[in-house]
């Protein structure tokens, strides 16, 4: 008779994933498109009203201030639901200190931000600093903790896609009053985005619990977030500081295709990237069982199918899709594909390493991190001379699969994947599932030659 323990607690049979994860990831990815259309509305009307190096000032700025957005989350989200998740009384005093982090670490990219414009005399510096100001209201975004416990995403989503509108509008009336300074339209969308986490902060606060709660330390949670946040932040520099050597090595003409081709691979994640979100409270609790590695495959494979069937789809087509923002535009197709292999990737890495926060190996996410960090760094100083845009995007390319081998390695260390397989047997026969996505990328290839989208680009 199998034994039904493992190592870590009772194994028995691992429990598929719950609907509402699936619910969840739902919702945050059709908020996500929406707020993709809204996004790519914005770069469309842009680069048809700027010349093409304000356009690719434009987009640098906004690859800046998604890192400035990672900078003043440092790690205080997941922080905040791995030590709510199984305590809600700790809700109050989890809030207080990581807000409190959430303003320090804001107002320290505000600064950043201020010197950098300044001292690289840009047009439109105090437009610029103005905008870099929104990172602050990030401290009320953290309200929607209860949400996130609750895996319950209809409000926040409803509030995310009101916001991208905004920002949308606000880009439209700036354009309509005829603008032409990319500051302006920086600060139109981060304008938007404050819209945004104020109302998540009103939808938030009804459900909140009452009174202070148990008090909470600021250190223990700060040490616990830092690693974590060191770790996102660098994930967020070495998916955009390619940048950095494109802008001072290449060019601002060849930066704002580039950055167009990023912007498909950045939505084609968002499912990978919302379905880890939505399960951190399940890993964590799945970790508690004792059976994360086999949680995580559960969770990770039928997503990497997902995409592997997505990207087949697209793949005769960048050159045309690229081109509905300009002629020019199609030269970066070939830098799309080798983003679209980087976001196969993503989809192991982004469920992996929510496994690893929710085993509690912050320290462990932050050394993956840093190596993909250092392959990033790396592959832009050696490529990107000689290739140019191209080869930023190989150098995405190794760093994602970096990445990913190095989270399925732990996952499977941590979460006892050998130990469970010697207990449960189907674990080990789910290997054989991995290879439907390389078979439904090819599947999709070919059956997209059929689609009639020849005119798809003007």
């Amino acid at each position: 008779m199998v034994p039904r323990e493992s190592f870590n607690g009772p194994l028995g049979r691992v429990p598929a994933v719950p609907r509402r994860v699936w619910s969840g990831t739902t919702l945050l990815a059709l908020g996500r498109m929406w707020g993709s259309l809204c996004t790519l509305a914005i770069l469309y009307m842009t680069a048809r009203h700027l010349e093409t190096a304000a356009f690719g000032r434009l987009t640098f700025y906004l690859a800046v201030f998604l890192l400035l957005d990672s900078l003043a989350d440092l790690g205080t989200g997941h922080a905040a639901v791995q030590r709510t998740a199984n305590d809600p009384d700790a809700v109050p005093g989890v809030l207080r200190a990581t807000r409190r982090i959430r303003l320090a670490t804001a107002s320290a990219g505000v600064a950043i931000v201020a010197a950098g414009a300044f001292a690289a005399g840009e047009s439109g510096a105090p437009w610029i600093v103005l905008a870099s100001l929104y990172p602050l209201t990030h401290a009320l975004e953290l309200s929607t903790l209860v949400f996130k416990n609750r895996i319950a995403w209809s409000r926040p989503v409803l509030v995310r896609m009101a916001a991208s509108t905004a920002s949308l509008a606000f880009v439209g009336a700036f354009l309509a009053a005829g603008a032409r300074e990319p500051a302006l339209f920086l600060l139109a969308v981060a304008a938007g985005s404050t819209l945004g986490n104020f109302g998540l902060h009103l939808v938030a606060l009804p459900h909140l619990p009452r009174g202070p709660g148990v008090p909470v330390a600021l250190r223990p949670v700060l040490m616990a977030a830092l690693p974590m946040g060191i770790a996102g932040l660098c994930q967020q520099t070495y998916f955009y500081v390619d940048n950095l050597f494109i802008r001072a090595i290449v060019g601002e003409a060849e930066l704002g295709p580039y950055n167009v081709a990023v912007r498909v691979m950045s939505y084609g994640i968002m499912i990978a990237v919302y379905a880890s979100l939505a399960a951190l409270p399940w890993l964590t609790r799945e970790h508690a069982a004792g059976r994360l590695a086999a949680a995580t495959e559960h969770l990770v494979q039928p997503l990497v199918a997902l995409a592997a069937l997505g990207v087949g789809l697209l793949w005769p087509w960048c050159e045309e899709l690229l081109a509905l923002f300009g002629a020019e535009f199609a030269a970066a197709a070939g830098s799309l594909r080798f983003l679209l292999c980087a976001a196969l990737a993503v989809y192991v890495g982004a469920g992996a390493m929510s496994a690893i926060v929710a085993a509690g190996r912050s320290r462990t996410l932050l050394w993956i991190a840093v190596l993909g960090l250092a392959v990033n760094l790396a592959g832009n100083a050696w490529l990107v001379p000689r290739q140019g845009a191209r080869g930023a995007a190989v150098a995405t390319l190794a760093t994602e699969v970096t990445v990913a081998l190095a989270g399925a390695l732990v996952v499977a260390h941590v979460g006892g994947a050998r130990r469970a397989a010697a207990v449960d047997p189907r674990s080990a026969r789910r290997a054989w599932l991995w290879l439907a996505a390389p078979a439904l990328f090819f599947l999709a290839r070919w059956a997209s030659g059929f689609l009639p989208l020849g005119g798809l680009a003007p």
